[in-house]
């Protein structure tokens, strides 16, 4: 019998033909059908519809490839056409079990599609084995390709996918498993826990990638975290006042002791340099407690910590924890370790009310962040972990836990190597921080210095009130603390001696005054009682007129450009000794004749109390405040060049009155600073320079640009040392006990022939104060009030007080 290449187990037949041979499904001795009239027993297929399928017998490996097949040897199996194929169902092999006998189920049989006669050649001769052999291989193989189950494969496999076949199969998975009994089958392997755990990382470290990939680190900061205050420094650079909802001020990491930083490390977090910027077991372990209580204290790393800050919110989520995690692990990607320490020590809330080391070190040791030592460091870096557990001063318990985390971030430091153990022997005793934090002097006159400084500032350096709202400035300011000190004590004592005199007119009495230095430092102001209570800034106000303050620009701007008689003559030069007629009533005259008003009158000066002088020189005429002189003197030399060197001066264009005779004699309402700051002038040899209340501003420690005014020539040195010595004469004929305390002080009273003002201007060693009185009713109009005595008399001048007191000593 030859060997056929695949096995085909058909199934015995009920009954066997015992004339059957068993093999080509026909009786012995019966030939091929002759043809459709063959006779036929029961469904016997005709002959003539018989399918041959030819099998090769085996052929030995040393046979010659020319060696035929006889016919003989081929196998016919008989089977009736349907539908052109015959399906024959085999069954796959059955285990084979020493106890009992496995049912093959029906679904698992093979199907083998044999085709139909006319794809099979009747001549069986050997001429024509070798394709019937090669159809009968390729049926044998799609037999074999549908081995369980109708899909099909490739006829034609890879050597790799028949080597991975028998793993694959292994790896399988059978659940429940086979040959187990009860509860075992439901037990998995070795291998099912490890396909598990397997495919678990791998979906997490998916979800992880993806996650990582769609998280972006946000653009926008967290406002409320990186808004600052801004702080104002006096000239001496002590603290003046401070501006913002929050107690901020950033500082770069270079200005803060490298001990320090690493006291907040050794508590913190001391692998901060080394980590990936996210610490896994610190977060499982904050998941748990959020999940199971609420507590989210521990988990998170120095750089969780300054995410949360800037970018998140303090909602304690699972949500929010992951998303810090993923934005901590790209940050520390992009921006480099000390840029995030930096920030997160710039963030903190140290308690106090205070946010950033350089803050908490002001509020608890009342010094800068770069002057503290390790020790002060420590005590600051236990802070983060809860101010209100561990600020010593709110309780003896708290006291006792700062001591106690105080030492143990000393010795952490020794442990990593940050502190050697002699300086480490030095800090034995507790740092003791201040009771309380320090409070600015906010809502009274520092209010006003404030204003000052903070209109300058913006306008100095070009900061929008955007930028500068969210803070971060350090503004140094020119304002003398001692010098205000003096000034506010002067006017407070006038204002309660007018309050006690004459209650009713002293409720509506206005105070402002301002020191200026002559090279343009606005060195103190007083604004008024109390910003709270009164918002504008009396001392930059511009309400009243100037008055007999004003002559001395007149006097300057006839003896700086000469006068003229006659129209379109030539300037002829004045000196302080040109005499002017100095009669009370006398008409202003021009070239034409008398200057004539709208209303058809000639237009005449008077002097105080209608006094009539006669002629008089230019400089006794500014020594008395006699003026007449001066109203001539102004239309000789021209109202626009009096004007021209009232501005030169210092004084503001927008505060000069109209340009008439009355100019002269102080229609103009220039404020307390500018008065101040134009005197100066006079002091300073002619040379102006603005006033300016800012001289240095940074932030967080950087330098910021600020435009400072220079100083210009406003007149000659000549005519300003003239003016200096009209008004010296001023001083000593009003003041004479003072000569020999301020010999170099000048100045002079100014006053208005309505009473509605009173002035006193002068200088004393290159500083310039003006003192203005004057009454106004807020609640009625705002138009000025008549002083009524409220001045106080030549005798006891309440402006001059107000003057020698923020001017005192005067030696």
């Amino acid at each position: 019998m030859p060997r056929i290449p695949w096995a085909v187990h058909v199934p015995e037949p009920a009954m066997a033909d015992p004339e059957d041979d068993g093999r080509t499904g026909r009786r012995a001795g019966e030939g091929e059908p002759k043809g459709p009239a063959a006779g036929r027993r029961g469904n016997e297929t005709p002959a003539e519809e018989t399918t041959q399928l030819r099998i090769p017998p085996r052929v030995p490996e040393n046979a010659s490839q020319g060696t035929e097949r006889p016919a003989e040897e081929t196998t016919q199996l008989r089977v009736p056409p349907a539908e052109e194929t015959t399906q024959l169902r085999i069954p796959p092999p059955v285990p084979r079990s020493p106890s009992r006998r496995v049912e093959r189920p029906a679904e698992e049989t093979t199907q083998l599609r044999i085709p139909p006669r006319a794809e099979v050649p009747d001549d069986t001769s050997g001429e024509e084995s070798a394709p019937a052999e090669e159809e009968s291989q390729q049926a044998d193989r799609g037999a074999n390709s549908r081995h369980r189950g109708s899909r099909r494969r490739p006829v034609q496999s890879s050597a790799l996918a028949a080597r991975l076949a028998p793993v694959a199969r292994r790896l399988k998975p059978q659940y429940p498993r086979p040959g187990r009994a009860g509860w075992r089958r439901w037990v998995p392997s070795w291998r099912q826990w490890l396909a598990a755990w397997g495919l678990g990382i791998g979906l997490s470290t998916s979800l992880l990638a993806i996650a990582y990939a769609a998280t972006d680190i946000p653009k926008n900061l967290n406002t409320y975290a990186t808004q600052q205050d801004n702080v104002y420094f006096w000239s001496d650079g002590t603290p003046m006042a401070r501006t913002g909802w929050v107690q901020r001020q950033a500082m770069p990491l270079k200005d803060i002791p490298e001990q320090v930083r690493w006291a907040v490390l050794a508590a913190e977090n001391e692998s901060f340099y080394s980590d990936p910027g996210i610490s896994f077991k610190g977060i499982s372990r904050a998941l748990v407690r959020t999940v199971g209580q609420g507590d989210t204290q521990g988990g998170s790393t120095i750089t969780q910590q300054y995410v949360k800050n800037v970018y998140l919110t303090q909602n304690q989520t699972v949500t929010r924890k992951f998303t810090e995690a993923m934005i901590s692990l790209k940050l520390d990607n992009r921006m480099s370790k000390d840029k995030i320490l930096e920030g997160y020590l710039n963030t903190s809330w140290f308690g106090r009310g205070t946010y950033g080391l350089q803050r908490a070190a002001q509020a608890y040791y009342g010094k800068d962040v770069s002057k503290l030592d390790a020790s002060e460091g420590a005590f600051l870096a236990s802070l983060l972990k809860g101010a209100g557990l561990y600020d010593p001063t709110l309780s003896q318990k708290n006291h006792d836990r700062a001591v106690e985390r105080w030492s143990w971030i000393l010795d952490r430091m020794v442990k990593i190597g940050k502190l050697s153990p002699a300086e480490r022997a030095k800090y034995t005793k507790f740092p003791e921080p201040l009771k309380q934090g320090r409070v600015y002097d906010t809502g009274k006159q520092s209010d006003y210095l404030v204003e000052l400084a903070t209109q300058y500032a913006k306008k100095a350096a070009h900061i929008s009130d955007k930028e500068f709202d969210l803070g971060g400035y350090q503004i140094y300011t020119t304002f003398d603390r001692k010098r205000e000190t003096a000034l506010t004590d002067a006017v407070s004592k006038a204002r309660k001696k007018a309050l006690k005199s004459d209650p009713g007119a002293a409720k509506t009495a206005h105070y402002g005054a301002a020191s200026v230095a002559d090279d343009g430092r606005i060195l103190a102001v007083y604004g008024g009682p109390d910003h709270r209570k009164q918002g504008y800034n009396e001392s930059n106000a511009t309400t009243v007129p100037a008055g007999s303050a004003f002559l001395p620009f007149v006097y300057a701007a006839g003896l700086q450009h000469g006068v003229h008689k006659t129209r379109d003559s030539a300037a002829t030069p004045v000196s302080p000794e040109s005499l002017y007629d100095a009669d009370d009533g006398v008409p202003v005259s021009t070239p034409e004749g008398p200057y004539w008003d709208r209303s058809g009158k000639k237009v005449a000066a008077h002097n105080d109390g209608n006094k009539s002088y006669g002629r008089i020189s230019l400089r006794k005429a500014l020594a008395g405040s006699v003026n007449v002189p001066f109203m001539q003197l102004g239309m000789d030399t021209g109202l626009d060049k009096v004007r021209e060197t009232a501005e030169a001066s210092g004084l503001l264009s927008s505060s000069l009155g109209p340009q008439v005779p009355a100019l002269s004699l102080g229609s103009s309402t220039p404020s307390a600073i500018r008065m101040a700051n134009s005197y100066g002038t006079f002091a300073a040899g002619g040379t102006h320079t603005e006033p300016y209340s800012v001289r240095r501003i940074t932030r967080n420690g950087s330098s910021v640009a600020l435009e400072m005014p220079r100083a210009r020539r406003a007149i000659r040195a000549e005519v300003a040392g003239q003016v200096t010595e009209a008004l010296t004469d001023a001083f000593r004929e009003a003041h004479p006990g003072a000569t020999q305390s301020a010999p170099q002080a000048a100045g002079k009273a100014g006053t208005t022939q309505d009473d509605k003002a009173a002035w006193y201007v002068g200088t004393n060693r290159s500083v310039s104060t003006a003192v203005v009185l004057y009454r106004l009713d807020l609640t009625k109009s705002l138009e000025p009030l008549p002083l009524k005595g409220i001045a106080g008399t030549p005798d006891d001048d309440v402006p001059y007080g107000i003057w020698a007191g923020a001017m005192s000593p005067l030696g």
